[in-house]
């Protein structure tokens, strides 16, 4: 079962509806049980760094979690600030993410955007592969994808970047380490793009 991790944040009922639309069965759960007997994660997340880091220690799934992710090899997709947890923390608070993959959040600078350039991010916005995934198998070669974000990935090993994307200057959009992946960007929102996306990490991750 594809299962949406429900640890206080997150569009929890729009990822899942999206899913739906695809034929993809998904639950939400908060149980250490339902998380174990799942064969793939989705880690949601929307708002500040550290509302959303505080919230996933208090619910006390995180030994779960990284127990699934990294000794069970349990496929799991980060979504935007969900993505942002998979790294070891972000300018934009002090406590730590996940750390499953080497790295951190930063700010777009603004001394590096284009005059009037305004933070957040928020949009469509084209995506450029860097490798090759079954994540994005079949995607159009112009895919684009729903941006709502001022922190941006910055990742310590090159080959864990997935997508690129251009906001004044290149930034992570995805990543990719065997089984974790996650996307700055909101496929829930995405249309057919996302519906496509969603539909591959139900499919091509086992």
């Amino acid at each position: 079962m594809l299962t949406i991790v429900d640890y206080g944040v997150g569009n929890l009922a729009s990822m899942q509806n999206m899913l739906k639309k695809i034929g993809v069965p998904s639950k939400i759960t908060s149980e250490r049980k339902d998380l174990e007997e799942a064969d793939r994660l989705i880690l949601p997340g929307v708002g500040a760094f550290d509302t959303c880091a505080e919230k996933l220690q208090q619910s006390g799934l995180i030994e779960t979690l990284t127990y699934q992710v990294m000794i069970k090899q349990v496929p799991v997709l980060g979504v935007c600030v969900g993505m942002q947890l998979l790294l070891e923390g972000s300018e934009e608070g002090m406590l730590p993410g996940l750390g499953w993959i080497e790295g951190h959040n930063v700010k777009f600078r603004q001394d590096q955007l284009p005059e009037r350039t305004k933070i957040p991010h928020m949009g469509w916005t084209d995506v450029v592969p860097r490798k090759v995934s079954g994540l994005l198998n079949g995607l159009e070669q112009e895919s684009r994808f729903y941006f709502v974000h001022s922190y941006h990935a910055l990742l310590t090993n090159e080959q864990d970047v997935l997508l690129h994307a251009n906001y004044g200057y290149s930034f992570t959009a995805g990543l990719e380490r065997g089984n974790i992946v996650g996307v700055q960007f909101h496929p829930e929102k995405s249309h057919k793009f996302g519906m496509k996306l969603l539909k591959n990490f139900a499919t091509f991750y086992s």
